[in-house]
């Protein structure tokens, strides 16, 4: 899975992150992709780059080229990546899906879902272009003085997660899951609304028992379907992710991996860990995300944006809420 794209704000008003070391080379610095112009590397993860580029207009666009590590590499002055034969073609399915990622997301046109403007092939590789943003992904909001303080107040949260809902529910209405939520992936502009990002894990069928998971799922916010429970992925999967999202921003730390779980369920609920910090309202909801099984999860967003939202006010008990598993 992709890193998170985390675009540095132009006026970088925020800390940003420290990279590591990254194998292949990026593009240089005032290298052509069609009508845009590569200004530097903003991010890189494990099977992309993401740079900062303008087109002649001035306009300014995050580019996400795709470059797995350890399959294909670029060196010297060659833009175009070598791709070791015997990853030949795990090289061209991964490039298969990135392209589909581009080309649902074009689709979707909503404030709090990444938008995809443009993608095309070129240096026998792909990208993806996106708008330039001015922030931080959540994980780094949190660590800021701000967002800790932030992370603390209920309306804040309430707040943010009606809107990362919002775009969501977009994403599940379309037929689509994202299968990576989590803090990373998170974009929480200047003005602190949220941008959910990152839909490389994103295939067709939702719901269906056969989606294909070439994805890394990442421990803590991957639901246990995801991680061999042999139980369908469906919209309950991301709502599990949601739900560690929600724990992670009042405990500072994730949930205890899901298969863990599964042999010895260890999670501290979150009505325990935020009792007198948050009302028991918003507390049971995260645990109600975080139970085992899919049929006693939420199965929609909608109710979850009903209760952020304070439109359901009595919610003490879960189980009011009964949850009828997938036919």
């Amino acid at each position: 899975m992709p890193m998170a794209w985390q675009p540095a704000p132009l006026s970088a008003p925020y800390p940003l992150p420290t990279l590591a070391k990254q194998t292949n080379q990026p593009l240089p610095s005032g290298f052509a992709l069609e009508q845009y112009r590569v200004d530097r590397k903003i991010s890189h993860g494990g099977f992309s780059i993401v740079y900062l580029a303008h087109d002649d207009a001035g306009t300014a666009y995050a580019i996400k080229e795709y470059l797995p590590a350890g399959i294909a590499v670029r060196e010297g002055n060659n833009p175009a990546p070598v791709v070791l034969p015997e990853k030949r073609r795990a090289f061209m399915l991964g490039m298969k899906s990135f392209f589909e990622e581009a080309r649902l997301l074009a689709n979707i046109n909503h404030p709090n879902v990444v938008r995809v403007l443009n993608f095309f092939r070129a240096n026998e590789t792909a990208y993806l272009v996106m708008p330039y943003e001015s922030g931080v992904s959540l994980q780094q909001y949190l660590r800021l003085p701000s967002g800790a303080a932030d992370s603390g107040n209920e309306a804040f949260l309430r707040d943010m997660f009606v809107r990362l809902l919002a775009g969501l529910r977009e994403v599940h209405a379309r037929k689509l899951l994202h299968l990576d939520i989590k803090p990373a992936n998170i974009f929480v502009r200047r003005d602190g609304t949220p941008i959910l990002l990152d839909f490389g894990a994103t295939r067709l069928g939702l719901g269906e028992a056969n989606v294909n998971l070439m994805a890394i799922n990442t421990p803590g916010f991957a639901a246990p379907e995801q991680e061999g429970s042999g139980e369908p992925l469906g919209p309950w999967t991301d709502i599990y992710a949601v739900g560690a999202t929600m724990y992670f921003c009042l405990a500072s730390i994730a949930p205890p991996r899901a298969r863990d779980r599964l042999k010895e369920d260890l999670l501290e609920p979150a009505a325990q860990r935020g009792v007198g910090r948050y009302s028991p309202q918003l507390l049971d909801l995260i645990d109600w995300c975080l139970k085992l099984s899919i049929a006693e999860r939420p199965q929609s967003v909608f109710t979850l944006q009903k209760v952020l939202g304070g439109e359901l006010l009595d919610l003490v008990d879960p189980s009011w809420f009964p949850a009828q598993p997938p036919s």
